[in-house]
């Protein structure tokens, strides 16, 4: 899975504090968004991401709608986690944090 971390990006240094407060953290940089799907979930919209070249999904959460991802760059820092769907663990990531490259 790639983890390009650019120290002179302007969101180095937010992520970099992220990164060392919390050792299960992991940054990628500049990756392309393959599928953007965005459903109700009762007062929140759960997004989900498929990520150029990786095999798990991509999950979170927002208030509102938001524009679609697809085809874009983005900068995200999440952490892996599981999840239980008709009764089998499923690998995910969670994303903390996403911008836009």
């Amino acid at each position: 899975m790639p983890a390009n971390f650019y120290e002179n990006s302007p969101s180095a240094s937010e992520a970099k504090k992220m990164l060392n407060k919390h050792a299960k953290l992991v940054h990628t940089e500049n990756i392309k968004v393959l599928s953007h799907v965005q459903r109700e979930s009762g007062d929140w919209i759960i997004n989900t991401l498929m990520l150029d070249n990786i095999d798990v999904p991509f999950k979170y959460k927002r208030k509102k709608n938001y524009q679609s991802l697809k085809g874009q760059r983005v900068n995200i820092t999440y952490y892996p986690d599981n999840e239980v769907v008709a009764g089998f663990n499923i690998e995910i990531m969670s994303i903390v944090r996403i911008k836009v490259s």
